[in-house]
């Protein structure tokens, strides 16, 4: 039977993703700025993200996939494309984690080729243990240890993306 372990709290989510938004607001006052969450995985930090940023945003969407069950492919997958151009743009990538860096590297390199004005990246999580492709991440939430993480937008094979904290996956 498997279950699951806190790790980090509901409280300690919204208390880090208030003082992530209050930074790029600062960041980007005075512009807008093209917020870009990576899917799925990404959908409820940048929910929640988006509520905090208190500068004109404007909200495409791209899909990505590199993982089956826990492991990594190491290929990623572009499922889901921008509608619009970010030609000019101050581009926000929205990424729930780091941890290979594959597909940071991968979409970062794809929004290089559609230049955009700026590009920075907001990432919930970073796995630093597991990293092979280093990537600056501009506003991050939580370094975390090398451990299987699920909620809070975090699957497993689907599952628990809708629990409000950030656990650890014991099979």
């Amino acid at each position: 039977m498997s279950s699951v372990d806190v790790f980090i709290s509901k409280e300690q989510i919204a208390n880090r993703v208030k003082e992530i938004g209050a930074l790029i607001s600062k960041d980007y006052a005075g512009k807008e700025v093209t917020v870009i969450p990576l899917l799925t995985g990404a959908f409820m930090f940048a929910a929640d993200l988006l509520r905090e940023i208190k500068v004109p945003v404007d909200i495409q969407f791209m899909a990505t996939s590199s993982y089956e069950g826990t492991q990594s492919t190491g290929e990623v997958k572009i499922n889901y494309d921008l509608k619009r151009s970010v030609h000019g743009k101050h581009v926000l990538l929205v990424e729930d984690i780091v941890d290979t860096g594959t597909t940071l590297k991968t979409v970062m390199e794809i929004m290089k080729t559609r230049k955009p004005a700026s590009i920075k990246l907001a990432s919930l999580l970073y796995k630093p243990a597991r990293n092979i492709h280093p990537v600056d991440i501009d506003y991050l939430g939580f370094e975390i240890e090398d451990k299987f993480v699920i909620g809070y937008g975090l699957d497993f094979d689907g599952r628990y993306r809708e629990l409000p904290y950030i656990g650890v996956y014991q099979a």
